[in-house]
């Protein structure tokens, strides 16, 4: 069954979120404050975290943003009642995968957590489970959220490790600005194609031996890059 770590605050709202999610087959965590919410979102093992932005003691963007930097890779999915679009577009640059607006319908809540559970699941060209892929000295181990060049770790960012797991999951293929903006940085995210490039150039710099001669994330001329094994 699939774990999911519910953060909100509203009793009313956990107990109906959690009997249709525990009816749809999730197993579900529930934490309160941002404080617990914090310890189980680290310390845990799960498949997504729905985490409202409001809480006792703190809020999700901090939780968000911590969760992110201690490199944990769980695909997270906001919850608030503020509208605006500054608070989406924090959330999102502090690593969150998407965001849903109260109130909100359940089947589109369903709908989006299926989203981020498909595309945080590594799979191999043949659609198959992935956790650990190696092409000369660089080495992606998908159970761990963590790359290694010539035995070190690389500190990658949370969207560089997005970025180069989708490389890596559609290699050989040759992949749009667009597509990589809708399939990594979200449809809502708003960025620009520039926001690839650069993120591109970042990856280049850790991940090859000469950036200025890439052997693994190659420009397609005219319609964006690809990934060769």
């Amino acid at each position: 069954m699939p774990q999911l770590l519910l953060v909100e605050d509203e009793l009313g709202l956990v107990m109906t979120l959690t009997d249709r999610l525990e009816s749809e087959g999730f197993t579900v965590e529930n934490a309160r404050d941002a404080k617990s919410g914090l310890q189980r979102a680290t310390e845990g093992r799960f498949d997504v975290i729905l985490l409202d932005v409001m809480l006792p003691g703190g809020n999700g963007l901090d939780i968000c943003r911590t969760v992110r930097q201690k490199g944990i890779q769980t695909p997270i999915l906001m919850l608030t009642a503020r509208g605006q679009v500054v608070d989406r577009v924090v959330g999102l640059k502090l690593g969150a995968d998407d965001y849903l607006v109260k109130p909100f319908e359940m089947s589109e809540l369903l709908a989006r957590i299926e989203a981020v559970m498909r595309r945080s699941r590594p799979t191999n060209t043949s659609g198959e489970s992935l956790e650990v892929f190696q092409t000369g000295d660089l080495r992606m181990d998908f159970r761990r959220a963590e790359v290694f060049k010539k035995g070190e770790v690389l500190g990658l960012s949370a969207r560089e490790y997005k970025l180069l797991r989708y490389f890596v999951e559609h290699r050989g293929a040759a992949l749009s600005r667009d597509e990589l903006l809708n399939e990594v940085w979200g449809y809502n995210a708003m960025p620009s194609t520039r926001t690839v490039d650069v993120h591109v150039a970042w990856l280049r710099q850790k991940i090859e031996d000469n950036p200025r001669h890439p052997a693994h994330i190659l420009t397609v001329h005219g319609l964006g890059y690809k990934f060769a094994d």
